[in-house]
């Protein structure tokens, strides 16, 4: 499988964007849905992005409709209703599958790189992934870890 720095993915413009651009760099990356349960979740990403980013921490969600179509959104009004409903200002992917036999490539080797009792496949909407600055260490949250719980590892990392 690819080093993690080679992956890359689309944002919600259709830009690609290479991880290499984020060498360095502390990454969470999570999987998001506008209208789940968990989606007052992106308040406290937004907060921990704001607190952490210009030490190095880069925020990225990658939204997915595969939980109970909880992502109806398009592309193009994702990050509209993210600003709007949440004040998010970190990077957002373009819909992706995060399971299955289309999981985009970034899920795959996420999955395959940290450990989950409840086995690789993502179980729900805001499953979060924090990587170290030299991509080697992967930590996975599951999707009712609040954002905030996970401060303290971000600390360690940064």
């Amino acid at each position: 499988m690819k080093d993690f720095y080679d992956l890359s993915f689309k944002d919600t413009t259709g830009n690609e964007v290479s991880l290499s651009d984020y060498k360095g760099k502390v990454l969470l990356l999570v999987n998001t849905a506008t209208k789940c349960g968990l989606a007052p979740q992106f308040t406290e990403l937004e907060a921990v992005y704001q607190d952490y980013k210009d030490r190095g921490l880069v925020v990225i969600g990658f939204p997915c409709n595969q939980f109970a179509d909880q992502e109806p959104e398009t592309n193009e009004t994702i990050v509209q209703v993210c600003q709007l409903n949440f004040g998010v200002t970190f990077l957002l992917s373009e819909k992706i599958e995060v399971n299955g036999p289309h999981t985009h490539p970034v899920f795959l080797y996420l999955k395959s790189h940290s450990k989950s009792m409840l086995g690789k496949d993502l179980k729900w909407n805001f499953t979060k992934f924090l990587i170290s600055r030299d991509g080697e260490t992967i930590k996975r949250f599951a999707p009712t870890t609040k954002p905030n719980a996970l401060r303290g590892d971000i600390e360690k990392l940064l």
